[in-house]
């Protein structure tokens, strides 16, 4: 009998010590679920992308992103600090922290560019107005937007729309239509520019990964992810120049995404997105992008020139062969004509049959010249030519090697700056 007793004593110390363990348990597993709740609540009501130093709780494949590590403030284009948004979360993935990083850092520097301009109607022999959309990005805390020349061409309004909604008239500093290249201003606070951080597209590797942000049908800085799917395409320009050194990609890329920045891993820009190629006007996974070092070169040009200020060597028009370029006509005083190149000659005889006297008029093409090479490189098309040219200054002097009467002759010709 006192055996049970004891049992059952036992039994009761041990129940209610298993209850107030379980209580315990309930109420901090409770107060841990309210906890998440109002996190979440929080993230819905506050925008997602307050800073760009990022805090992540599992290992990232780039250096900079390591555990516990945050992305130190950057200098970007003006010296600008961007404000670090904190991703602590066990669940995410290292590739997740690291996507989200990056959109984290780079999309407060996209904006939304609309303009409005006016088209002629064949059919009601009127001009009716017109509405384009594209994207572009800030790269400096005065105010300047970095986009595609064909996002604003023959524009009569730009109107540019920053992260946080508010929207400003944008006037053109310069284009570039041989480079599809753009700059324009807006006149906002310095506290609501957050320039994006410029990168390298030298060394450059396919099968990195790759970001886009643009504002694809509307839809503002809306991200896409893929890889760098191979270097060095060339791509046809609007103002119909051949562009080397384009990258191409598969992040996906659509209407409203030209002008906005291609970024690397780490946040910083190496290109701006430009085209892509689709028989249906929308993503086939086969993007383009301009890489960032030539974009540079452009923007230095616009910012202190307002265009580009390029080299010419004074030909009209060339005859592509196999073997070079023949000169077929100069531009009267140019550097070619004074160097002493030879285009075709136009020959007028004059002939006497019976009584009549008529003029007649034949072209000599075997007096042209045929361009072989430029400071020893060869020439094969107007490209090849045009980018040689465009490596110097106006006034350098280049080697230009000829083929005249059977026999390869150097002229120097001092290059002039093009109208």
């Amino acid at each position: 009998m006192k055996n049970a007793l004891v049992l059952c004593s036992v039994s009761a110390i041990i129940g209610a010590v298993a209850a107030t363990i379980v209580n315990d348990r309930h109420v901090e597993s409770r107060a841990t679920a309210e906890t998440v709740s109002a996190s979440l609540s929080d993230a819905e009501t506050t925008s997602p992308s307050v800073d760009n130093t990022v805090h992540v709780s599992t290992p990232l494949s780039i250096p900079a992103l390591q555990t516990g590590v945050s992305i130190p403030p950057t200098a970007v284009a003006a010296g600008a600090a961007a404000r670090p948004l904190a991703i602590d979360d066990p669940e995410l993935t290292a590739e997740e922290c690291t996507n989200i990083a990056v959109y984290d850092r780079g999309n407060r520097s996209v904006v939304n560019i609309e303009t409005r301009s006016v088209r002629p109607d064949a059919f009601m022999m009127m001009k009716i107005p017109a509405e384009g959309a594209g994207s572009g990005s800030v790269i400096d805390l005065d105010g300047r937007i970095l986009t595609n020349h064909h996002v604003i061409n023959n524009a009569r309004e730009i109107r540019v729309t920053l992260y946080d909604g508010s929207s400003y008239e944008a006037r053109l500093v310069g284009g570039d239509p041989a480079t599809d290249v753009a700059l324009l201003q807006i006149d906002a606070p310095r506290d609501v520019l957050f320039p994006i951080e410029f990168g390298k597209s030298s060394g450059l590797r396919v099968g990195q990964k790759v970001f886009a942000i643009g504002n694809p049908f509307g839809l503002e800085r809306t991200l896409t992810v893929g890889i760098l799917s191979s270097l060095n395409r060339t791509l046809r320009s609007p103002g119909d120049r051949l562009m080397k050194s384009i990258i191409q990609i598969d992040a996906a890329l659509n209407r409203g995404n030209s002008g906005g920045p291609l970024l690397n891993s780490r946040g910083q820009m190496i290109g701006m997105n430009t085209a892509i190629a689709s028989r249906v006007g929308e993503s086939s996974g086969v993007g383009f992008a301009i890489p960032v070092n030539s974009i540079q070169r452009v923007i230095t040009q616009l910012i202190e020139n307002g265009k580009v200020i390029r080299p010419t060597i004074g030909i009209s028009q060339v005859h592509t062969t196999e073997r070079g370029l023949v000169i077929a006509s100069l531009a009267p005083g140019g550097p070619a004509e004074k160097a002493g190149l030879r285009a075709y000659r136009v020959i007028r005889e004059t002939r006497r049959r019976g009584p009549f006297m008529y003029e007649q008029t034949r072209v000599d093409r075997d007096y042209a010249d045929r361009i072989v090479a430029i400071n020893g490189k060869p020439i094969r098309n107007t490209d090849d030519l045009l980018a040689r040219v465009e490596e110097n200054k106006p006034g350098d002097e280049v080697t230009v090697t000829i083929v005249r009467d059977d026999r390869r002759i150097d002229v120097t010709v001092k290059l002039a700056t093009a109208n």
